[in-house]
């Protein structure tokens, strides 16, 4: 991708949120399963969505927790390979982050635990700052340049 002409593509920044957030879940699931499946009887979508879970009273709330902080550094990896600019990584952070708030709120109301904010915000800011450093070292390494040699 050629960076030097800017070009507003709305159907590969949708498709970028869309690939983004699909990640992120299976990512979230993936570790709810390992932390979490192995604490409950039988998993469900209450452990992602509803911020009553997310608290940091039981061990299992402590479970939830890591698995959101998991997700959100893996989450930045996702932002090197998809997004690849430092300085959009912010703006899809923040987008899925609350893409997952209107989820949550249709889910189970608006939430009101303080840990589930604390969570998320953390997680934005983990995402995003995680992603802007990968993105900045990939954006930063030298070009190769082969160097020919003949041997005359």
């Amino acid at each position: 991708m050629f960076y030097g002409a800017v070009v507003w593509d709305p159907w590969l920044i949708v498709a970028q949120i869309v690939c983004l957030q699909c990640l992120y879940y299976v990512t979230l699931g993936f570790f709810m399963a390992i932390l979490v499946g192995s604490r409950v009887p039988r998993m469900s979508l209450v452990y992602v969505l509803d911020f009553a879970t997310v608290t940091a009273s039981t061990i299992t709330g402590w479970c939830v927790i890591a698995a959101f902080l998991l997700s959100s550094i893996a989450g930045a990896v996702y932002l090197l390979y998809l997004i690849e600019r430092a300085k959009k990584c912010l703006d899809f952070s923040a987008t899925l982050y609350i893409i997952h708030l209107f989820i949550c709120i249709l889910y189970g109301g608006w939430p009101s635990s303080m840990t589930w904010w604390l969570v998320n915000v953390t997680g934005v800011a983990v995402m995003a700052l995680l992603g802007e450093y990968l993105c900045i070292r990939r954006e930063l390494r030298e070009i190769p340049i082969p160097r020919y040699r003949s041997n005359v």
